[in-house]
């Protein structure tokens, strides 16, 4: 009798894991579909972007984030269908590892999640509660994409 109790309570805890697994899986998956649109970064991170792309960036993508000579610009149409359906830590890895032009890579994760979320609201997608993550792989999951979803 002592072995049926044990082999039941195995069941149970083993169907109960499995059912935790599900449920991590189904959170990871809806995690994974989100999208600029649905408030991924903060205003006051905007904010502190918006003075660090002032020093870092406008002098070669513009104050208005428009693109210079040799810079593109970082809103509006170009830039959206330029980086449209991959991912804000797609765009992460583009700015820490070769921006600012004068010294590639010296920017800090902080800071280049903070000017990519001044990019955001640049260019139009919605502020949120919870701040843009400071590391490419945080920020994997959130796909960017030009258009508002309907709904």
């Amino acid at each position: 009798m002592a072995n049926m109790s044990n082999i039941r309570r195995f069941g149970t805890a083993s169907c109960g894991l499995a059912m935790l697994l599900v449920g991590a899986a189904i959170a990871h998956a809806q995690a994974a579909e989100r999208s600029v649109w649905s408030g991924v970064y903060t205003a006051e991170q905007a904010g502190r972007g918006k003075v660090a792309y002032d020093e870092q960036c406008a002098a070669c993508h513009g104050a208005a984030l428009t693109g210079g000579d040799v810079a593109p610009p970082l809103s509006g149409s170009a830039f959206l269908n330029n980086w449209n359906n991959t991912s804000a830590g797609d765009l992460f890895e583009r700015i820490h590892s070769t921006m600012p032009q004068s010294a590639p890579g010296s920017l800090s994760g902080k800071t280049v999640s903070d000017i990519e979320a001044y990019m955001f609201q640049a260019n139009g997608f919605p502020a949120g509660q919870v701040a843009l993550p400071p590391a490419q792989p945080m920020m994997a999951g959130i796909k960017i994409v030009a258009t508002k979803p309907a709904g």
